[in-house]
């Protein structure tokens, strides 16, 4: 048996994980003197509060983990398939790394270069096949191509908060004129890229969603719709998507927690695009 292990920012929810054995090692995020996992709810005046007071968001220790790997052993696993966002975001990749160096079975630690639903597509296709008796090699193989083949589109109301987290990359120059556009971006390979810059939000989330249509292949795929703080949004283009996706397999709106909401502030609304295995 091969178990599976991501961190919060998958946010695939407690049902979703328990239903595919997946264990979740939080991330955590400090503001105003306080402490909050990533799994914790958040309202709006803990988001305002979050974003006035700088948040920061600071990874898993390489002991959590440890316990995570020696606790799947203790179950009877085999092996541990442990995947995790961006490493170009967060040092969580080196946390898992560490501790897979002494876990007491075999550790596949894997960079998904993506985030939320970027890493929580790959991490479900890994722990399917796990559930359907795959070896090590094959879990990995099913995590690495599901995440090589997953796209992810996101606009934000403000490019302030990307800006202030240093998260921005090669959005950066676009911050002094942030009022009077909406950037709409891609995140690949661990990066943000800007791929159109329009001057309202709503032509922003048309072309969110003509990017998303253009993104599925002729067969089968998986989408999830993101939000914070933007559910009416999030859940109409949800159903507008779902229309215009005839082999849609499934569709999933995710708000995202608190270690995500730091860096992109109230208003996110990201697609995340998935090709099933037909």
């Amino acid at each position: 048996m091969i178990a599976v292990v991501t961190d919060s920012t998958a946010y695939l929810g407690e049902a979703e994980a328990v239903r595919w054995g997946v264990a979740v090692v939080p991330l955590q995020v400090a503001y105003d003197d306080q402490i909050l996992e990533d799994r914790t709810p958040i309202d709006a005046a803990a988001v305002a509060s979050a974003l006035r007071g700088r948040a920061t968001t600071s990874r898993p220790s390489p002991q959590v983990f440890a316990d995570a790997y020696e606790q799947a052993a203790a179950r009877g696993a085999t092996g541990v398939v442990s995947i995790h966002l961006s490493g170009d975001m967060s040092g969580t990749v080196d946390s898992a790394l560490i501790a897979a160096r002494d876990a007491p079975i075999p550790v596949e630690v894997i960079d998904s270069r993506s985030v939320a639903m970027g890493l929580g597509f790959p991490v479900l296709a890994a722990a399917q096949a796990a559930q359907r008796g795959a070896a090590l090699a094959e879990v990995v193989s099913a995590a690495r191509r599901c995440a090589d083949v997953t796209r992810t589109f996101f606009y934000v109301d403000t490019l302030e908060h990307l800006r202030r987290s240093g998260r921005i990359g090669a959005a950066a120059n676009l911050v002094g004129s942030a009022l009077a556009i909406k950037p709409l971006m891609h995140l690949g390979d661990g990066a943000i890229t800007v791929l159109e810059k329009v001057r309202t939000a709503g032509r922003a989330i048309a072309r969110l969603e003509d990017l998303a249509v253009g993104a599925a292949t002729d067969g089968p795929v998986n989408v999830a719709v993101q939000h914070l703080m933007a559910s009416a949004r999030a859940d109409a283009l949800a159903e507008s998507l779902s229309t215009r996706l005839p082999k849609l397999a499934r569709m999933m709106v995710v708000e995202v927690g608190p270690a995500l909401g730091a860096h992109v502030g109230p208003g996110l609304l990201g697609v995340t695009i998935s090709p099933t295995a037909q």
